[in-house]
């Protein structure tokens, strides 16, 4: 790591309070960088700052120190009935909001200020006893800072200084409307200040800070390029089928590395591990239904170099400060471009380098020209070269663990079935699947068990008769015995296909046949009737005549000459 990213401005030329100098010390910090350069003398003087630089530049430190300068400089507000926060800083994500709180801690040990963090996924009582007992930063992410402030917890009357990390993060995740809601329940923008940090500002930024910002002050940190500089970009041109084995020759290729890949969807990351995990890669994923804990005890591991690959979404690309990672993988090229430029920040941070390798597949590969469009850049792509495609057994697979995803926002577990409350046992408790499993097989025997034939039924056959002699190529053995379920009948479609079960039909309705009488003895007859009978004819049945078309040359009119006359009379008539 190099100091090159650092300029030659000294914290210590600030008007900073000794204490707060204090900090910066334990620290290790004794220069600013660019963007705390152009930020803290508009800052402490008390103006509103809307800041754009790249990410892992230091703007976290950059609005730490004025909320610190501004709150040690103003007398606390008397203590009320409720908790009266006077700095909110708001952030898009959980583990960001963990780091600000993490960093906000380090800098401010000898201040004496009292700092808050609330956040969703865990820890609500808890979170609510700590707000309850008064704090004077309060950092969170906003759903749960909304459901605090209509209980009645706290109040925003007394906000000093709001600050608002990754802004445009707040717009992509669907945050604006409560931005909004907290900025209008503060005092006005001419009371407090205001400040903004972004890697990207776009237009719908810039708007929000112009709406509710008492003027803002643009400070924009310009580099030849959006991306950390110190980071070699390269890309692969290969197939959906080759991301697996391109994926696990690189990982097995980079010694002692740390490395991030980023996919588009859970799905897909569950997919990644299963197949890193199986061939021996210890890897962990980081997405949105993982519960709070874990994910916080997988950053964690993550960090101390305990893991060496972590999966995840877009949940991990900002803002996130982890040292020392060395390589980043966007196994799935993002639809949007700054979310490129975010996943990349995660190496080269703070000076240091790093690599950022993407596959352009052909599910994303139409995202390349867009990300190169932003960037200002070309990325180099290369082919795949069959070298670099390792065997992949398609069997060593894993399969993730549902349970430990299906969390409810609120912490608590979700309602399971009765059959898959099962204790612990001497090898462990049993995974949801394999009860899954067992509860099936049960339903399946009982079904089984309710409904059982008495004996084997025989597939019919469409075979002759036994007496037909059938030449030697159409000989075949008599149809074996099979069983089957007796709710659907079997039917043999052809001699050498195999039954294949029918619904169950209705049998056809019986056929009336209706026989005739036999003829009378003469003897049993008496003489009159016997004579009648054989005086009068039969009557035989009456032949329809059909009507003859025209034929050649004949008019309708020829035709309706030839009609019966009676017809002739019935038309008149009905005229």
């Amino acid at each position: 790591m190099t100091d090159k990213h650092l300029t030659a401005i000294r914290f210590d030329s600030f008007e900073l309070d000794p204490r707060i100098l204090a900090g910066l010390a334990d620290a290790g910090f004794t220069r600013c960088t660019p963007i705390q350069s152009e930020t803290l003398p508009i800052a402490l003087a008390g103006r509103d700052v809307a800041g754009q630089a790249q990410t892992g530049t230091g703007k976290t430190a950059a609005f730490l120190l004025v909320v610190m300068q501004r709150l040690l400089n103003t007398p606390p507000p008397p203590p009320g009935q409720i908790s009266h926060p006077r700095a909110l800083i708001l952030a898009p994500t959980r583990e960001l909001a963990v780091q600000i709180h993490r960093d906000t801690l380090l800098l401010a040990t000898h201040t004496g200020l009292r700092s808050g963090l609330v956040y969703g996924g865990t820890g609500y009582q808890q979170q609510r006893d700590d707000l309850d007992a008064g704090v004077d930063i309060l950092i969170g992410t906003p759903g749960r800072l909304i459901d605090y402030l209509k209980q009645n917890v706290f109040d925003l009357q007394a906000i000093e200084v709001v600050v608002l990390d990754e802004a445009d993060r707040m717009f992509d995740l669907g945050f604006i409307k409560d931005i909004r809601f907290l900025l209008r329940r503060m005092p006005p923008p001419e009371s407090r200040l205001g400040m903004l940090f972004s890697a990207t500002l776009s237009y719908r930024v810039t708007e929000l800070a112009y709406e509710h910002m008492n003027r803002p002050q643009l400070v924009k940190i310009e580099t030849d390029t959006i991306t950390a500089d110190r980071v070699s970009q390269c890309c692969y041109m290969t197939s959906n089928e080759e991301k697996i084995p391109l994926l696990l020759n690189l990982v097995r290729g980079w010694q002692d590395a740390r490395i991030m890949v980023f996919v588009n969807t859970k799905r897909e990351a569950d997919r990644v591990w299963g197949y890193l995990q199986g061939n021996g890669i210890n890897t962990a994923v980081l997405s949105g239904d993982v519960p709070q804990n874990k994910r916080l005890k997988l950053l964690r591991d993550f960090t101390e170099g305990n893991l060496p690959v972590l999966v995840g979404t877009d949940v991990a690309a900002r803002g996130l400060h982890i040292p020392d990672v060395t390589h980043v993988v966007n196994y799935d090229l993002p639809e949007d471009p700054e979310d490129y430029v975010h996943r990349i920040g995660r190496t080269a941070r703070a000076g240091a380098a790093g690599d950022a390798i993407g596959f352009v597949c052909e599910t994303y590969a139409f995202c390349l020209p867009d990300i190169e469009t932003f960037i200002g850049a070309k990325i180099p792509v290369f082919p795949v070269d069959p070298v670099l495609l390792a065997e992949v057994n398609p069997r060593s697979r894993l399969r993730p663990d549902r349970e430990d995803r299906e969390e409810r926002r609120d912490g608590r577990r979700t309602r399971t079935l009765d059959s898959e409350r099962t204790p612990r046992n001497a090898a462990g408790e049993r995974t949801r699947r394999e009860m899954r499993v067992e509860l099936d097989r049960n339903l399946t025997s009982d079904r089984s068990s309710t409904i059982k034939p008495e004996a084997p039924i025989a597939a019919p056959s469409r075979m002759p008769p036994p007496s037909v002699d059938l030449p030697p190529a159409l000989s075949m053995p008599p149809p074996r015995s099979i069983k089957i379920r007796p709710r659907y009948p079997v039917e043999q479609a052809a001699l050498t296909s195999p039954p294949v079960f029918m619904p169950k039909q209705e049998p056809p309705p019986p056929v009336v046949v209706v026989l005739p009488a036999p003829a009378p003895d003469p003897d049993s007859v008496p003489d009159l009737v016997l004579s009648q009978m054989i005086s009068e004819p039969v009557p035989k049945p009456r032949r329809r005549r059909n009507r003859r078309k025209p034929v050649g040359n004949e008019t309708d009119d020829t035709v309706s000459n030839r009609m019966p006359e009676s017809i002739e009379v019935d038309s008149v008539d009905q005229a």
